[in-house]
């Protein structure tokens, strides 16, 4: 029995443009995966910048409070400042900051990343 070959003109192709779609949807997963980690680790940046500027303003006051000095942080870093903790009893400082994570290609445009830091200053 012979097969007939020109019943299977095309097949190639199809699978060819299967096997492309599978390989740019896995392109934008990574792509808003890097984008989504690369939010993230702004927001740690900038929450221990923040944390580490209000336990030096406890530490050493300038006359300004420590939640200011960490607004002022947060917003250089181009996040905004969600909670500043300041207690002046042990000079630790709580920030929590918030960015969002931008143009996303498979997900919802308004996810958002959070990060937080702790810092502490020990007088001798």
């Amino acid at each position: 029995m012979r097969r007939d070959i020109a019943s299977d003109r095309g097949s190639v192709s199809i699978v060819l443009v299967a096997l492309l779609g599978v390989v740019v949807l896995l392109a934008t997963g990574v792509a808003d995966a890097t984008a989504a980690l690369h939010a993230s680790e702004r927001a740690q940046n900038a929450a221990d910048a923040a944390a580490l500027a209000a336990a030096e303003e406890m530490a050493m006051p300038a006359g300004r409070t420590p939640e200011d000095v960490a607004a002022e942080y947060a917003e250089r870093n181009d996040v905004v400042l969600v909670h500043c903790a300041c207690d002046p009893e042990t000079f630790e400082a709580v920030v929590t900051v918030r960015v969002p994570v931008g143009r996303l290609w498979l997900f919802a445009d308004d996810l958002v990343a959070d990060g937080s830091a702790r810092a502490v200053v020990v007088l001798p």
